[in-house]
Order: structure tokens, then C-alpha cells, then sequence
């Protein structure tokens, strides 16, 4: 006989933190647009000397905080995937087959939606305007794009995404293991934020171009878990979990 999964009880989900906290982000970064905060921030990495962004020829930013480390996240994907078709075959991966169904998606989502954002969007990078020592004209995120023969594709960041895309082990983690999901958290946090201060280091992306890239790929990671996984406790199942043993 074929055996029950009894999918665990969500935890409770905050969702004016949840939602509040990415919404009240963006509306900053939108604000944002009106200062020059981007342009002094990327002038820290600039060299005027050398004409050249500090990183941008660094072999450990380019070669191993780069493309290193997105094979690495690329390998745990993959992973990942098999672990999702295991679950149809496995017994002993049966039980999880939501959550790792639900962390192949929000992978797959959160790294997938950069590309034609990118296209869309025809941002330039630093490294190519003309403040910078490049020949493209700077402007704003919701403003037109200057005339080019080069549109941009610098927004979102793109190996940003390659961390911050880890917030999907957070979800996936949450309701069954609490604590170590924190920890993933945190991880994907920190990840994301050391591949975006690297390509801005390098001249790749400017600060609010990877701080919307978490926003975006929290938001997927928290969709995918509230459509998969997400299981609030019923009346009755509440009033069971609160009760007194042998009542």
C-alpha cells in the first residue's frame, strides 16, 4: 500500500514583514534614482590613475569569486534536481518531494528572470560610461535610454542572483528545520552580498542594481514556498497543537 506524507504545519508567515520590508526597499531605491548615490559608490572602485575599475582585471574576483563560485551554485542546483526526480523513485525522498520541488522552482525562477530583465531594461554598466573612461551616456533607471549602438545589460545583477537565489533553501527548510533554514538565510544573504560588492569592485553593477536583484529574488523564493509548501494550521489543528497532553 502506498504511504501517507503528512506534510508538516507551517510556521506562521509574517506577511507585512514579508512583503512590507522589499516593498518599502524598492520605494527607497526608486527615491534613490534622485541622488548620486550609485555614482559615488562606484567611485570608490574607480582608479582615474589606471582608468580603470580596481577589480577589474583581479583574477580572484573575475576567475574565482565569479566563475568559480557560480559553478559551485550551478552544481547545487543540479543536485538539487536530481534530488526532486529521486523523489518519485526513493522512498526515503518521498516525504520531501514539495520542498525539493519547491527549491528546484524558486532556483530555476529567481536565476531565469535576469536575462530578459536585462534586455528589456538596457541599462549600461559602469564600465561603460563615459565617467568611468567607456563612451556610453549615463541615465537613470526609469528614465529613456540615451541613443546607442550598444544598449546595456546591467540590470538586475546577474551573479548577485547566483546568490541571493539561495533564499530558496530558506523556504525550503523553514517549516521542517527552523533553525538551520535561519542559517541558509543568512548564508544566501551574505552570498548575494559578496558577489554584488565583487562585480562592483569590478565596474560590472552599481549598488541599487543588486539590491533590487534580492528584492526580486526574495519575492519568487516567498511566492513559490506560499503556492507549494505553505500549510497555516486549520482551526482544529491549532486548538490540537495548543492542547494539554491527555486532554
Amino acid at each position: 500500500m502506498p504511504s501517507t506524507v503528512v506534510r508538516p504545519i507551517s510556521r506562521p508567515l509574517n506577511f507585512w514583514v514579508c512583503l512590507g520590508v522589499p516593498a518599502i526597499a524598492a520605494i527607497v531605491l526608486v527615491l534613490l534614482e534622485l541622488t548620486s548615490l550609485d555614482m559615488d559608490l562606484a567611485r570608490l572602485f574607480y582608479d582615474p590613475v589606471a582608468g580603470d575599475f580596481i577589480g577589474r582585471h583581479s583574477y580572484w574576483l573575475e576567475n574565482i569569486l565569479h566563475d568559480r563560485a557560480k559553478q559551485v551554485v550551478i552544481g547545487f542546483s543540479v543536485f538539487a534536481i536530481l534530488g526532486f526526480i529521486g523523489t518519485f523513485f526513493i522512498d526515503r525522498l518521498k516525504p520531501f518531494k514539495r520542498e525539493l520541488g519547491c527549491l528546484v522552482l524558486s532556483l530555476a525562477l529567481a536565476t531565469s528572470f535576469v536575462t530578459p530583465m536585462k534586455a528589456v531594461t538596457a541599462v549600461q554598466c559602469p564600465w561603460s560610461l563615459e565617467q568611468f573612461g567607456g563612451h556610453e551616456t549615463y541615465s537613470e533607471l526609469l528614465s529613456p535610454r540615451p541613443a546607442t549602438n550598444k544598449p546595456g545589460r546591467c540590470w538586475p545583477g546577474g551573479h548577485a542572483a547566483t546568490g541571493f537565489t539561495l533564499f530558496a533553501l530558506f523556504f525550503a527548510l523553514r517549516d521542517r528545520r527552523p533553525r538551520l533554514a535561519r542559517q541558509a538565510f543568512i548564508f544566501a544573504f551574505g552570498l548575494g552580498m559578496v558577489f554584488s560588492l565583487g562585480r562592483m569592485m569590478q565596474g560590472a553593477h552599481f549598488f541599487s542594481h543588486n539590491v533590487w536583484t534580492a528584492i526580486f529574488c526574495w519575492l519568487i523564493c516567498l511566492g513559490s514556498y506560499y503556492y507549494i509548501l505553505y500549510r497555516p494550521a486549520s482551526g482544529v489543528e491549532a486548538v490540537a497543537k495548543t492542547a494539554p497532553v491527555g486532554t
